[in-house]
């Protein structure tokens, strides 16, 4: 027996957006950041469990949604020099804009080019092979060859050998962590300890990007008015538990 998986392919990260936008009716300019994030890094992480590789560029926006999530959840609003309140969703929903209004004219960019591979400029065929041939004349070529250009190509082709071997190569790692994990593990240890310290989640893995992953899932679990904060012992220290 034989089964076969498919999966919806789009073209880049705004083409996947666009998908979510227009499958649930959504204003463009009013994004739900959140339904959108989760939708997002569902699909992403069901390539990575087929072994399917990720672009680079998913990832991208991927980070830039989540920090457009946690930039609404700060209760502090952003203000510009004119004092008028910023949306952290401004610039996704200008990228957004641009991208459909351009994905819009490749359908006739797309059948302009199938109409031109059908037709084929008339000349002098004749003089046109000619100077092909001319081009191509390989004898002529080799008359003018010596030692000297020959190792001045062997030379340019180690050059560029050389220069391929340097290359850096970026690998982009995914942490083993997310938002959602790091709320229930908070709301397990203060059903245990009734009262929590910030202070304390630090100390069990002081690990930086840990302390964003855990800050950001208060900040949830404060928006969504499930646990209070309250001052706490030592600098920048609080206490944390259930409303």
């Amino acid at each position: 027996m034989s089964y076969e998986i498919k999966i919806p392919l789009f073209e880049g990260p705004f083409d996947l957006l666009l998908f979510f936008i227009e499958r649930d009716e959504i204003n463009i300019k009013d994004i739900p950041i959140a339904t959108i994030t989760r939708d997002f890094l569902n699909y992403i992480k069901k390539l990575e469990n087929m072994n399917i590789e990720v672009a680079s560029e998913f990832i991208v926006v991927a980070a830039t949604l989540m920090r457009i999530k946690s930039r609404m959840l700060l209760p502090r609003v952003l203000i510009d020099k004119d004092g008028n309140e910023i949306d952290p969703r401004d610039e996704l929903v200008k990228h957004l804009l641009e991208y459909k209004k351009y994905k819009s004219v490749i359908n006739d960019f797309s059948n302009l080019e199938l109409v031109r591979r059908g037709k084929h400029v008339r000349g002098n065929v004749s003089e046109e092979i000619n100077i092909i041939a001319s081009r191509t004349n390989v004898e002529s070529e080799l008359q003018d060859l010596n030692l000297y250009k020959l190792l001045v190509v062997f030379q340019n082709s180690i050059n560029k050998f050389d220069s391929k071997k340097n290359i850096k190569i970026h690998e982009i790692l995914q942490f083993p962590y997310t938002v959602e994990d790091q709320k229930k593990h908070i709301l397990n240890k203060i059903k245990v300890q009734k009262k929590l310290a910030f202070s304390e989640l630090i100390y069990d893995n002081p690990l930086k990007i840990l302390v964003i992953y855990n800050f950001l899932a208060i900040l949830d679990l404060i928006h969504n008015s499930v646990i209070s904060v309250s001052l706490g012992d030592g600098l920048n220290n609080f206490w944390i538990s259930l409303n």
